[in-house]
């Protein structure tokens, strides 16, 4: 019998809706960040924009979450497990984030408060996110 890679051991196919799901909060919380700093008019003529504001956590999150185990068979299973998953997830990916940002749009900066809103309102939001699924199913 083959011994499964260890990317095999941290995706489960079950876990596609959690997984979409969660790109989609992540998106929305970033946009809602986004329109914070500027109008849906600017963002209409220029996507970009919120391109480059979700672009760095939303790349942090497709490395991360999948290397920590957010989409693994546990990690769609049960809320006790999946939801701190998640959590276990979002906080390297939004340290890769900020890092990307820092080092690929330095002139956009990296303030403190910026930082802690982004790892806290991540967290949040996947965890509520996470908890309305299993509810719903």
């Amino acid at each position: 019998m083959r011994d499964q890679s260890f990317l095999e051991q941290r995706l489960d196919a079950g876990t596609w809706p959690i997984a979409i799901g969660d790109l989609l909060v992540l998106l929305l919380f970033l946009l809602a960040g986004t329109l914070r700093h500027h109008s849906v008019a600017e963002l209409q003529a220029d996507p970009l924009v919120y391109a480059l504001a979700a672009g760095p956590f939303v790349l942090g999150w497709l490395v991360c979450a999948p290397l920590v185990g957010a989409y693994s068979p546990g990690g769609g299973s049960a809320p006790n497990s999946s939801i701190p998953l998640a959590i276990r997830s979002w906080v390297p990916a939004a340290v890769v984030g900020l890092l990307v940002r820092f080092v690929a749009l330095p002139d956009r900066g990296v303030a403190p408060v910026f930082a802690a809103v982004i790892l806290v309102g991540g967290a949040v939001v996947l965890a509520v996110w996470r908890s309305l699924y299993f509810l719903a199913r």
